[in-house]
């Protein structure tokens, strides 16, 4: 079972928007020595809507590679199309992912037997450990709890990211699924809540900058410490706010460069992080001793 604090990693790029190797090498192995349980290749952190089919193999190829087995990789194979999903799905599996993140699909907005079904014929082809991942902020169709239920009997599908920020959703898909069914959180701001009733674990953008205080909060939670879990989220929480102040991964990005860690490289349509914006993540990060 993957559990904890599961980083949803960028993809680093230089100034001109080309992928940059060193520093995703580098990311990983610092994500590796700070405790963080998984990582989340090219999910919406990782840029995966302007990456060319090419680089988004490559990049999932070569976390596999580098990780080496040390931690889950979970490959965002996900598409709006049910073949495209498909074949992303497969490649990532025959690379050596160990799961595949499957966002509901975007645009098309695919009515509830629309999901079910696209979901289960994804699952039905391809031999690997499926986490659905509703984000209806982003995706506009939703994927409501009654639906995410009859889904968690199919084979291969393990989880779900659920990114709605909606305690009592989450709630309910935990009562509603059998017991092996994993439920994470993909809203930074409510993680350590959702695990403490019952989730297990956290796909997190913030687990980027500060990936030890992300890793120590979600085994908090994971074993039940509400006091440890609720101090370390209450001194989190700004950073929370700030790395959400425009969308993700804008904000995030710029502070991985101010931390020195990546170039600030991002691709159009997303633009660099705003002036006032700046101040605001720039003041988030030094409350928590993350630049000086």
């Amino acid at each position: 079972m993957i559990r904890g604090s599961i980083v949803a990693l960028v993809t680093p790029m230089h100034a001109d928007g080309e992928i940059d190797w060193d520093s995703l090498n580098q990311l990983i192995e610092w994500h590796l020595n700070e405790g963080t349980h998984g990582i989340v290749s090219v999910g919406t952190s990782g840029e995966s809507p302007t990456l060319s089919v090419r680089e988004h193999l490559s990049v999932i190829e070569h976390t596999v590679k580098q990780v080496d087995g040390r931690v889950p990789v979970i490959a965002g194979t996900g598409a709006n199309s049910t073949r495209e999903a498909i074949e992303l799905t497969e490649s990532a599996r025959l690379m050596g992912a160990d799961a595949s993140l499957q966002v509901v699909p975007y645009y098309n907005k695919p009515t509830q037997e629309g999901l079910l079904r696209h979901f289960e014929t994804i699952a039905n082809s391809c031999d690997i450990p499926i986490i659905l991942y509703n984000v209806p902020a982003r995706t506009v169709a939703d994927l409501l709890p009654p639906t995410v239920e009859r889904l968690s009997h199919v084979d291969n599908i393990i989880g779900i990211k659920e990114a709605t920020g909606d305690l009592v959703r989450a709630k309910e898909v935990i009562d509603l699924c059998p017991a092996e069914f994993a439920v994470y959180s993909g809203d930074d701001p409510t993680a350590a809540e959702l695990i403490l009733m019952g989730g297990r674990g956290d796909i997190s953008v913030t687990a980027n900058v500060a990936p030890r205080r992300m890793s120590e909060l979600c085994e908090a939670a994971l074993a039940l410490d509400v006091e440890k879990a609720r101090t370390l989220d209450q001194d989190i929480q700004p950073l929370h706010r700030a790395l959400f102040i425009e969308p993700n991964p804008i904000p995030v990005k710029w502070a991985l460069a101010e931390m020195g860690l990546i170039e600030h490289g991002i691709r159009l349509p997303l633009t660099p992080l705003s002036g006032d914006a700046q101040r605001e993540v720039l003041a988030a990060l030094k409350n928590l001793g993350l630049v000086s």
